[in-house]
């Protein structure tokens, strides 16, 4: 006769055994009653006997270490799927972290380590991997919690507990030396800041994406946006800005690419895939849009539901990617490398809305060549879809009557259930089609009365999508990356004549100038003798050994020569200040500093012209580290002559004075050029500041390391400062690598003279 004790639970433990665990637990929060049982029930079938009772010691110690019954609940709860996943015996390294953390002042961080430690471990499943990670917080923990004495943590650290919290995340997109060197740039710069400390933790500034973006793996969209906008210019015609959207922060549903009209928009990264580089993904997205920007026609949505939108959605992008593949066949491989193959049969109409299910196992079958094991009603859709385009590129609206009879023929009635069956149904190079959509009714936005029917015109593209720089910070003598967005654009034009008008204004001085440049012109040919190798007999030292010879006298075997170019190997980069100090009038001249400039500027252009260097011009500006804007005047295969004139004639100052960022734009073109030596001469009235910069010395700073990069790219840098007190601040950036034009009027002089003695 059986007594209560060995009565078995619902979960089939004996009640006697819960009671003996439960008792051993020795912990008197009333909470634990009603999740132990199952606890112990998953506890008994994951643990060792030996794992089990040093489970129930540890929650005994989290229950009486008075942080209330939040720690014990977790861990009850959580520790036996992790002791699965990363092994029984990494309890007593968890538990060490638990009893450091408890010791400082962030004992509210236990319950989010604990809490999070799950999604960890299944990033990290080896106990080698976790021990890192632990010891990664408890570093975060030392160098950011505060101590009033220097002695003892009094405060706690601002961004533990917003750090366990984002660790999930955080794994899901870096590696763990990824990891460890996005939190060491969090501590270095943000120590003794403490809401910037969390913002950076968090997730929520800007810098803290820029390097989570540069640590992480993958192929990042902001480092192949130029060849990628050349990619869709040449073999689409099509042209727009490429905007990045972020996929590591959109966790409940991660967005499709998409266009509108600011842009295309894609993800920030995007890693190899079923064998095709992140490169080839960007690709295959950008033709599938570039295919619907030429091919879809835009119709209206009020009179279809949702699943005849879905319908008409698949079957147009089938024809997209059927009309690119007629264009360019080599893009085969990567659509069906990355188009699901989805599995017939896998969806159960009796639990799930199998029309995505359908539809993908149709686009399949379209994209691929016919298959002779496909259904009969699958076969005759694609027979008939393909006849639809055997004459041509059939249109929208042809299609969405293909897809309603599609539709209407193989609906179910499972199509109406609430849950619907996803796996290997998303296309993820294919965007979310909501180009294709008009709809009747217009918001109330004021906007929105003008006529529907109009498309606005497409504008032409003023400048590149931007290139983003590092900038060094001095106060914690880290690089922030890709901190600078810079956007370069050719130059408006004006009137060439006007610059003509100031190079006859200085004729004087121009036929001066000429008479020295006759000097440094390059002679064509220098003869070089006395070679045993050269080009050619020279017959002096050729008869001279002849006569040597017959004399019985050793003869000189060097009776060659050859000829050398005595030519200059230097290109030069010109780059402007164009802030907005240069509107003001210069001392000693009623012409502002720009006009002086342009004078300056056109002599020594017209100069290297006559000597016959390459030669680029460029200005710059900047509105906050977001816009810094780069001019192109004159690129190094121009030649001088009306159309660099015009862009000359019609600069204009603006703005704050960005140096560092320029700087570092410049070397990129002049770095390619082939030359023995490179000149970056910069024309400035002022030291390098903006007005999102509080400190002075930090853009100083950044443009001295920027020079010293130049250096180390054998480019040799020269400033030309119009600031009568340049000194205290151009000697730090440059060097003795400076000149200081007191007498601004003087300059249209100065400048072609310094460059000549710079380049003799």
């Amino acid at each position: 006769m059986s007594t209560l004790a060995d009565t078995p639970s619902p979960t089939g433990l004996q009640t006697e055994q819960l009671a003996a665990w439960r008792k051993q637990l020795d912990c008197g929060f009333s909470q634990i009653d009603d999740v132990f049982e199952a606890c112990m029930a998953e506890a008994s079938a994951k643990l060792s006997p030996q794992g089990l009772d040093e489970y129930l010691a540890q929650a005994r110690f989290l229950g009486k270490m008075g942080r209330g019954v939040e720690p014990v609940l977790i861990f009850l709860q959580e520790w036996p799927p992790i002791a699965q996943t990363v092994g029984e015996e990494s309890l007593d390294a968890v538990m060490a972290t638990v009893r450091t953390i408890n010791k400082s002042p962030n004992g509210k961080a236990i319950a989010p380590f604990l809490q999070s430690l799950a999604a960890v471990a299944r990033r990290l499943p080896t106990q080698t991997q976790l021990q890192h990670y632990m010891d990664l917080s408890l570093l975060l923990l030392e160098r950011t919690s505060g101590s009033i004495h220097g002695i003892h943590k009094t405060y706690p650290s601002p961004s533990l507990i917003v750090f366990f919290e984002k660790a999930p995340l955080l794994l899901g997109a870096l590696s763990l030396q990824g990891l460890s060197n996005w939190i060491n740039y969090g501590i270095r710069n943000y120590s003794h800041h403490p809401e910037q400390q969390r913002d950076f933790f968090s997730l929520s500034s800007a810098d803290s994406r820029a390097v989570l973006q540069r640590e992480r793996h993958g192929t990042l969209l902001m480092d192949h946006t130029r060849v990628l906008d050349l990619y869709l210019r040449a073999l689409w015609q099509d042209e727009d800005v490429l905007v990045p959207y972020s996929t590591t922060f959109d966790v409940q549903r991660q967005p499709m690419p998409y266009f509108d009209n600011y842009g295309m928009r894609l993800p920030d990264v995007y890693d190899e895939r079923a064998g095709i580089s992140g490169i080839d993904r960007y690709r295959a997205a950008l033709a599938h849009m570039a295919a619907h920007r030429r091919w879809s026609t835009p119709i209206f949505a009020d009179n279809f539901s949702p699943a005849q939108r879905l319908a008409i959605e698949c079957f147009e992008d089938a024809r997209m990617d059927l009309l690119t593949l007629r264009r360019y066949p080599g893009l085969r491989r990567i659509f069906s490398a990355l188009h699901p193959t989805p599995q017939a049969g896998a969806c159960n109409p009796a639990t799930h809305s199998c029309l995505r299910h359908r539809l993908a196992l149709l686009s399949r079958a379209l994209l691929d060549p016919p298959k002779r094991f496909e259904t009969p009603p699958l076969a005759e859709w694609v027979q008939r879809f393909h006849a639809l385009l055997d004459h041509g590129e059939s249109s929208t609206t042809e299609i969405a009557g293909l897809a309603l009879s599609y539709l209407g023929k193989t609906r179910q009635q499972s199509d109406q259930l609430p849950d619907t069956w996803f796996e290997d149904t998303e296309v993820d190079y294919r965007d979310d089609n909501r180009h294709l959509w008009r709809f009747h009714e217009l918001s109330d936005d004021e906007e929105t009365f003008s006529n529907p029917d109009q498309t606005p015109p497409k504008t032409e593209l003023h400048s590149l999508p931007p290139r983003h720089y590092p900038e060094w910070d001095y106060s914690s003598q880290t690089v922030r990356p890709d901190w600078v967005s810079l956007y370069e654009r050719l130059h408006p034009s004006g009137n060439p004549a006007d610059i003509d008008a100031l190079l006859a204004k200085h004729s004087a001085l121009a036929k001066r100038l000429k008479r020295l440049l006759d000097l440094l012109k390059p002679q064509d040919k220098v003869r070089v003798r006395f070679q045993e190798d050269g080009s050619e007999l020279d017959l002096d030292v050729a008869i001279r050994s002849l006569i040597d010879l017959k004399g019985g006298s050793q003869p000189d075997t060097r009776i060659n020569m050859s000829h050398t170019t005595n030519g200059r190997s230097i290109a030069v980069t010109l780059l402007l200040d164009l802030s907005e100090s240069l509107n003001e009038t210069a001392r000693g001249s009623e012409q502002t500093v720009l006009q002086l400039s342009q004078e300056a500027v056109s002599l020594l252009a017209w100069a290297i012209e006559q000597l016959g260097d390459p030669l680029a011009i460029a200005g710059f500006h900047s509105n906050t580290r977001h816009d810094v804007r780069y001019f192109h005047l004159k690129g190094f295969g121009e030649h001088w002559g009306d159309a660099v004139k015009a862009r000359l004639a019609a600069m204009q100052a603006g703005y704050s004075t960005r140096m560092g960022a320029a700087l570092r734009h410049a070397a990129h073109t002049l770095a390619s050029q082939k030359a023995d030596k490179k000149l970056l001469l910069v024309l400035t009235d002022g030291q390098p500041s903006d007005i999102d910069v509080k400190d002075e010395r930090l853009l100083i700073e950044d443009a001295k390391v920027a020079v010293r990069e130049l250096g180390n790219q054998g480019i040799f840098s020269y400033c030309i400062s119009l600031d009568a007190g340049a000194d205290t601040y151009v000697r730090d950036i440059f060097g003795q690598h400076y000149t200081v034009v007191d007498n601004i009027s003087r300059l249209p002089e100065q400048l072609p003279r310094l460059f000549l003695a710079l380049t003799r």
